[in-house]
């Protein structure tokens, strides 16, 4: 359970400036990173960076749980 809330927070924490990155990487623009970031703002809003959290929580969660269950499964095996 623990893994998953640090995976739930990760994704909390991460998800406006992943999905300012996919924005970025996905236009074809001129200019500044500085004026490309304020033009998808613009377009997007604060409720577009947010949008999409729900299934990053349920990936990141899951994952980052499943990885330090097996981390401490393998710990437990083999005896430390």
């Amino acid at each position: 359970m623990s893994g998953y809330c640090a995976g739930i927070f990760c994704a909390i924490v991460s998800h406006p400036a992943d999905t300012m990155v996919s924005k970025l990487n996905s236009i074809k623009t001129q200019g500044t990173l500085g004026e490309n970031v304020s033009k998808i703002y613009a377009e997007i809003g604060f409720k577009g960076l947010w949008a999409g959290l729900v299934t990053r929580i349920i990936m990141i969660g899951t994952l980052t749980g499943l990885q330090w269950w097996l981390y401490d499964s393998f710990k437990t095996a083999v005896g430390l």
